[in-house]
């Protein structure tokens, strides 16, 4: 539904009300799209976030693999000599 910014002034109460059911509410400056009002979601609560980061510290955990020691990561880089190759 698309309502211009003028006559939204005096039915506010009942676009936010239509929005927060889902309709699409678009306000309209000149015939044109200017602004569009939706529900704002709710925050995730502690347990939730909780759970989220358990999921990916999990997640992380099992794709981990050993990789090269990080001390002896450049010692291709340089030669016998400690110079570059």
């Amino acid at each position: 539904m698309q309502v211009s910014v003028t006559d939204a002034k005096s039915q506010l109460t009942d676009l936010v009300r239509r929005a927060e059911a889902g309709d699409e509410v678009v306000l309209t400056r000149y015939g044109h799209p200017a602004v569009r009002l939706v529900p704002v979601s709710a925050k995730p609560n502690r347990a939730t976030r909780k759970a989220l980061l358990d999921a990916v510290r999990a997640n992380a955990a099992v794709k981990a693999t050993p990789g090269a020691n990080a001390a002896r990561s450049q010692d291709v880089l340089y030669g016998e000599d400690g110079l570059p190759q």
